[in-house]
């Protein structure tokens, strides 16, 4: 991204109507057997199925027909990268049963990110293909593995790039969120258990992405990468933030934190940005300047919080002095979102001496090299880093969720665009365009 990875995942350098019952239900044996787990199905539900009738997911009504494809292999639709650069291909792929502590999903919503893009241009690392891309997604849990014990056919997920497995370090601290096992690998596209892919065509291995490879019907993740989330939430609308939405919010309300009334300066306008920009208006700031190249992100961005724009090509002096001159000395928060070097620079130099925060979010290219005279640091400016928004996926993104459900957080403008999954690559279109924030794909089971 730059928009970020997530920072990692949601950053082109390198490197986020209502649900009611639970949904792929193993069997009509599996309600009449008292040993099962119970299952919430309605009467109307239940008489529907011992009748035979088919019914078919909505997310308006939450309805999703009964499954008997536990420990099977499935053959569904994915959309595959053959080649860099070139259209996706939708394809017939088998996915293969969860193994240990993996679980299968039904995808029923996905969302193009930066990062997805940037993978199947295939710039500037290795390449992998054919592959399944996507990353930001809402579904439900079709099957599990062994020793998976949290999570139930039926469940309502979102699973995430990144992950946590509990148990590491990282994943004990209060602080951290880079999981030792789960972290965001974009050179890994097998699974961590066996090494091997769960998709593959007419026997041949098809490579995951990120770990999730949402772009197709079902998929297989590690069980430490799934968000467990109220089943009441939209999945077309909180799919997006299993990447980028959240890490650009969380980079301002968990690792920035500006007080109410403070003045933020958010660098790149794209997903990433205006979700920190987001997060900032949640936040209470009273003066959020939004900083880009593109004059025409400036209305866009209004819907945000945004309340004053400034272009660094309309200036002949360093952006990080034009901000000091418009705020008295410095803006109190900066979050930098583009991955650029000079970007970077100017986010941390243009924090006000004394309590000034600059938070990195945009991931650099790996050649960069960030300069700065160490008097800024004496000074008492802060710089941090963070990484997907400082937030835990199993742990946090429940939370982040019922923002939304709060109607603390709105979704629904980041939400420029929407496709059935048979026309993705209009989605590629849109985002090369420059026109889309986020464009949902749906699903066509």
């Amino acid at each position: 991204m730059n928009q970020n990875m997530g920072a990692v995942l949601a950053s082109p350098m390198v490197f986020f109507t209502k649900s009611l019952v639970r949904s792929s239900l193993p069997s009509i044996h599996s309600i009449n057997n008292p040993q099962e787990k119970s299952l919430n199905i309605s009467h109307t539900r239940l008489h529907s199925v011992l009748e035979n009738k088919p019914s078919q997911f909505s997310c308006k009504e939450g309805k999703e027909e009964i499954s008997s494809t536990d420990g099977q292999v499935i053959r569904c639709k994915a959309a595959v990268a053959w080649e860099a650069g070139k259209p996706l291909v939708i394809e017939e792929v088998e996915v293969a049963p969860p193994q240990k502590m993996e679980v299968r999903l039904k995808i029923l919503f996905t969302s193009l990110c930066r990062t997805d893009v940037y993978f199947w241009e295939a710039k500037g690392q290795n390449t992998m293909f054919p592959r399944i891309l996507g990353h930001e997604a809402g579904g439900i849990v079709e099957s599990v593995g062994e020793g998976v014990t949290e999570l139930a056919p039926g469940d309502h997920v979102l699973p995430v790039f990144t992950g946590e497995c509990r148990e590491c370090a990282h994943c004990k601290s209060e602080e951290s969120n880079m999981c030792n096992l789960l972290r965001i690998n974009t050179n890994r596209g097998v699974m961590i258990h066996d090494g091997k892919s769960r998709f593959s065509i007419n026997g041949k291995p098809i490579f995951h992405f990120v770990g999730t490879s949402t772009f197709s019907e079902y998929t297989v993740v590690h069980v430490g990468c799934v968000a467990k989330i109220n089943p009441l939430a939209p999945l077309d609308k909180v799919c997006i933030l299993s990447c980028g939405i959240s890490t650009g919010f969380g980079a301002t309300v968990n690792v920035a934190k500006p007080r109410k009334g403070s003045t933020v300066a958010v660098f790149g306008l794209g997903a990433v940005g205006l979700a920190a920009a987001e997060g900032a208006r949640v936040s209470g700031a009273s003066r959020i300047i939004g900083v880009d190249m593109n004059p025409n992100k400036l209305q866009r961005a209004k819907q945000f919080g945004v309340t004053e724009f400034v272009n660094p090509k309309d200036y002949n002096k360093p952006v990080q002095e034009v901000l000091a001159e418009m705020t008295d000395g410095g803006v109190d928060r900066s979050i930098e979102c583009t991955g650029h070097i000079d970007a970077m620079i100017s986010a941390f130099e243009c924090v006000h001496d004394g309590w000034g925060v600059a938070v990195l979010v945009g991931v650099p290219s790996k050649d960069a090299v960030f300069k700065t005279h160490p008097v800024n640091f004496l000074n008492e400016r802060t710089l941090k880093g963070t990484f997907f928004g400082n937030y835990k996926p199993r742990s946090d993104i429940p939370a982040v969720v019922e923002k939304y459900m709060n109607k603390e957080l709105e979704l629904e403008k980041f939400i420029t665009h929407q496709v059935p999954f048979s026309e993705i690559n209009k989605a590629f279109d849109y985002m090369l365009n420059g026109e889309s924030i986020r464009c949902i794909i749906r699903m066509e089971h």
